[in-house]
């Protein structure tokens, strides 16, 4: 439920709480359709195999850039706008926000899918890989579903209302892993040629998108009644009279940099696509090789490289709302805090992970993609150069919502330019050179996301109110990753010549590696007591740290 209560009241614990749990709430969501993501990839991959999926990831790669187009920054804009009118105590002006954004999303749903239907042929043709017509056709009407969840959700995470987002996330990917292995392998008993049957594989995520809005709009309708029912009170009194024109200009004002700064990252992977198809060609590779290499590093490097970024992206979602309220109402100290919660959680989460992925990247995929391995061999060096690129991609995504939340949209698009150029030129030297090939996608993304962070990190300490712990941010994670995964790499080592074959030595190891993390995280202060108190049920064994620190 909405609390309008909060509209007047003081953030200080209780925002710190409110914002770990809303990263909480989504982090898990995400992390679960992230696995349901790879639930579905597995199967598929057997069913379509390495070729077949290069058709399916080709029309995905489409979708995303222009569904990040849609709902990367109206959402954002939206969620700003809502919550600064939440802090002005003008709760009548967020709905008049929502009607517009809603008009505005539905235009551009209806727009970009018939794009995608009528141009499908040309864009097929144009990406290099013209037997992906089909599977664009086939993904097209998810774009409308995503644009109109994208405004209740945006209007959501304005009240700092999380759960519709991570409820409706389960849902849509639900309904991709059930749909598109039913519809697959019905199309495969049917004898159907392996581009449609990639395409009806494609249906099944935009049946699950279109069951996700239904949801979306069922409890959005509930539970606006309640809020104008609320509105009627003293609370709600405030309310200005601002015209429809105003408020559009206010949204597109916030949304269109968020725009051109998240479209790139959109954009990196089309680069990949298209440099894979054509510039692997100019080395001698044939048409369906390259299709199988593309179709190996988007199904296995790719997916499990985006777990920790997709794992991040609720940090920033729970951020930008309350951060943009702590600015608004020139909260100097509760701004410092959540931009502080915001770096230091992302570090903490995405540090470990990064140097994890680049030293275990073929037992991790092995242990995901087993019987796959043509396409291990292929994926595992690049998953293992992409895994330098988690760090940086993580803190990309914080950085660039900080920049939001402090109505400085137009500098991410300085960095992210910045980082495309560097990601053009150097996938395209790198691809050309016959001894590297593909690992040009890869090293170019690492350049580039190295690239953006560096410039987005400097934007944002100019801008912080207070001057930020740099020790604690970046430097107790980084002592405590390396003797965390060194560790596990040596147990890892000893246990394979111990234990012939499977992935126990490996599953070992990523246990001892996430205790040892843990331990390291609390000596050295890089995770405190209170930390562990902001968050649900711990805040016993956050009392029980702090009684034996207090103690010594």
């Amino acid at each position: 439920m909405f609390d309008l209560n909060l509209i007047n009241k003081k953030d200080g614990r209780g925002g710190e709480r409110r914002f770990f749990s809303g990263v909480l709430l989504l982090s898990l969501s995400t992390v679960i359709v992230k696995l349901i993501g790879l639930g579905f990839k597995i199967p598929m991959l057997s069913f379509l195999g390495a070729e077949g999926m290069g058709y399916f990831n080709s029309a995905y790669e489409i979708y995303a850039l222009l569904c990040t187009v849609a709902t990367a920054g109206l959402p954002v804009a939206l969620s700003i706008l809502v919550a600064s009118s939440r802090a002005d105590g003008d709760v009548i002006a967020a709905e008049r926000i929502y009607r517009c954004a809603s008009r505005i999303f539905l235009t551009f749903g209806i727009a970009a899918s018939a794009l995608m239907i009528f141009f499908a042929e040309e864009l097929a043709a144009l990406i290099g890989n013209p037997a992906a017509k089909e599977c664009i056709v086939a993904i097209a009407p998810t774009l409308l579903f995503v644009c109109l969840s994208g405004a209740i959700r945006g209007y959501c995470q304005g009240f700092e209302y999380m759960t519709p987002t991570a409820v409706s996330q389960l849902i849509e990917a639900l309904g991709k892993l059930v749909l598109g292995i039913l519809l697959a392998s019905l199309a495969i008993k049917r004898g159907y040629p392996l581009p449609t049957v990639s395409a009806l594989a494609v249906l099944g995520i935009s049946i699950g998108s279109f069951i996700s809005l239904v949801y979306l709009w069922l409890v959005n309708r509930l539970k606006r009644i309640e809020s104008r029912e609320l509105c009627d009170n003293q609370i709600c009194k405030k309310a200005r009279n601002i015209s429809s024109a105003e408020t559009v200009i206010k949204l597109l004002r916030i949304a269109l940099p968020i725009t051109l700064g998240s479209a790139v990252i959109g954009l990196t992977r089309i680069i990949d696509m298209t440099l894979i198809m054509h510039r692997l060609g100019d080395v001698g590779i044939d048409s369906a090789q390259r299709n199988e290499i593309y179709g190996a590093y988007t199904t296995l490097a790719l997916p499990v490289f985006s777990l920790m970024p997709a794992l991040i992206a609720p940090v920033s979602v729970a951020l930008v709302p309350q951060l943009s309220a702590f600015v608004q109402g020139r909260d100097r100290s509760g701004e410092n805090t959540v931009l502080e919660n915001s770096l230091r959680l992302t570090v903490i989460l995405a540090l470990p992970a990064s140097l994890g992925l680049t030293v275990f990247s073929k037992p991790i995929l092995e242990l995901l993609f087993s019987g796959q391995s043509e396409a291990i061999a292929v994926s595992a060096p690049l998953l293992s150069v992409l895994g330098g690129s988690v760090l940086f991609s993580c803190l990309m995504t914080t950085t660039n919502a900080i920049l939001q939340a402090y109505k400085r949209p137009w500098l991410p698009i300085i960095s992210m330019a910045s980082g495309v150029a560097v990601k053009l030129i150097s996938s395209y030297a790198l691809m050309g050179v016959e001894s590297i090939g593909v690992m040009g996608a890869p090293l170019g993304s690492l350049l580039c996301n190295l690239c953006v962070t560096v410039i987005n990190l400097a934007f944002v300490f100019a801008l912080s109110c207070e001057g930020l712990d740099s020790w604690r941010l970046f430097f107790k994670p980084l002592m405590a990753s390396v003797l965390s995964v060194g560790g596990a790499f040596a147990l890892y080592a000893y246990l394979c010549k111990i234990i012939n074959g499977g992935s126990l030595p490996f599953a070992i190891s990523l246990i001892a590696a996430v205790l040892l993390y843990l331990t390291l995280s609390l000596l050295t202060g890089s995770v405190t007591a209170k930390d562990l108190s902001l968050l649900p049920f711990c805040e016993k064994l956050a009392l029980r740290i702090a009684v034996r620190k207090e103690k010594k």
